[in-house]
C-alpha cells in the first residue's frame, strides 16, 4: 500500500512522495514513521482512511492541513486552513533569534515576533529561552485562532506563556508602549512578488496575505525595517525572512535606513539568500554614515 501511495502521489506531483506517503500512514497508524516496519496492517477502516487521505494529498492539500499539524524545531504546531503553515528554511531564522536572545546579557530578554501566524518563531524562542519575554503579533482573525490555540497549547506544556497582539506589523505605532525597549525582533512577514507562481499547496491553501508582499514583495518589509529601528534598544537585533530574490535587496534596505549596523545576509542549507539580519546602532547617524553588510550561511 505505501509503494502504491507513493506511486500516485509521485504522479501527482507532490515532492518526496515515498516520505508523505509514510506520513500519512503513521498518522493513520497513530505510530512514529519510524516504527512503520513494526507496525500491525491496516484494518478496512483504517486502509479505507489511508487511501482517502492519498486521494486529498494528490489533488495538493497540504500534508500539515490533512494530519492537522506542522513540526517546527522541537514543537508540534497545530495549523489547518486560514494560517500560513510554516517552512523548515524559516527554523533557521528562530534559531538566530534564539542565540541573540541568550547572548544578549539581559535576564528577562524581550523579543517581538511580527507577522506571526501559527506562532511557530514566537513559541519556539519562548520553549528554547525560558527567561524570555515573547510578543506574538498578528492581525488575521483566522491566524489568530490558530495562534492563540498553540500558545495555550505550549503554555499548558509548561512553556512561559507569550503575549499575543493583535495587530498589523505595517502599523506606524505598533507597540509604542515597547519603543526603544525590544533585544530582538524577529519577521517571517508575506515576501513573495505578485506575479511569482506559487506550488499548488500554496496557491490554494495558504492565505494569499501571508504569502504575497506587494508587485515586488517589499510591501511589508520596508515598514518592519523602519519600525523595528524604533522598537529595538541600542544594539538590539533584528532578523527578517525574505525571498530568495532579496539577497541584496534586503541587506540593502537596512543599509539604506542609516540606524541600523552589522548588517548580514544569511542563507539556507541550499545555498539560497533566507534571511537578513541588523543591529540597532548605538549612536546617531551621520547624514554621510553608510550602512555596510556581508553574506553569510546559517
Amino acid at each position: 500500500m505505501l509503494a502504491e501511495a507513493a506511486r500516485a502521489l509521485a504522479a501527482a506531483g507532490v515532492p518526496s512522495a515515498r516520505a508523505e506517503a509514510e506520513l500519512l500512514a503513521a498518522y493513520v497508524l497513530q505510530v512514529p514513521r519510524g516504527r512503520l516496519a513494526l507496525a500491525d496492517g491496516f484494518t478496512d477502516e483504517q486502509l479505507d482512511r489511508y487511501q482517502a487521505l492519498v486521494a486529498r494529498r494528490c489533488q495538493r492539500e497540504p500534508l500539515q492541513h490533512l494530519i492537522g499539524s506542522a513540526a517546527f524545531r522541537h514543537l508540534e504546531l497545530a495549523v489547518g486552513p486560514g494560517v500560513f503553515v510554516p517552512r523548515p528554511e524559516t527554523e533557521l531564522l528562530a534559531g538566530w533569534g534564539v542565540e541573540q536572545a541568550r547572548v544578549g546579557g539581559r535576564a528577562e530578554p524581550l523579543v517581538v515576533d511580527l507577522c506571526s501566524g501559527s506562532g511557530a518563531i514566537a513559541l519556539a524562542v519562548a520553549q528554547e529561552v525560558p527567561a524570555a519575554r515573547v510578543v506574538a503579533v498578528e492581525r488575521s482573525p483566522a491566524a489568530l485562532s490558530w495562534l492563540r490555540r498553540n500558545a495555550a497549547a505550549r503554555a499548558a506544556a509548561g512553556d512561559r506563556p507569550i503575549e499575543v497582539v493583535e495587530a498589523d506589523a505595517t502599523d506606524p505605532h505598533l507597540l509604542d508602549e515597547l519603543t526603544g525597549r525590544v533585544d530582538v525582533l524577529l519577521c517571517n512577514p508575506p515576501y513573495v512578488p505578485q506575479a511569482v507562481a506559487v506550488p499548488p499547496e500554496v496557491a490554494g491553501h495558504d492565505p494569499a496575505e501571508a504569502v504575497f508582499g506587494g508587485a515586488d514583495g517589499l510591501a511589508v518589509i520596508r515598514p518592519v525595517v523602519d519600525r523595528a529601528a524604533t522598537l529595538l534598544r541600542p544594539r538590539g537585533v533584528l532578523g527578517v525572512e525574505h525571498d530568495d530574490t532579496h539577497g541584496t535587496v534586503v541587506p540593502g534596505l537596512l543599509a539604506a535606513d542609516g540606524r541600523y549596523v552589522a548588517i548580514a545576509e544569511h542563507h539556507d542549507l541550499a545555498g539560497r539568500p533566507r534571511f537578513a539580519t541588523g543591529s540597532r546602532r548605538a549612536d546617531r547617524p551621520r547624514p554621510d554614515t553608510a550602512g555596510t553588510w556581508q553574506t553569510g550561511s546559517s
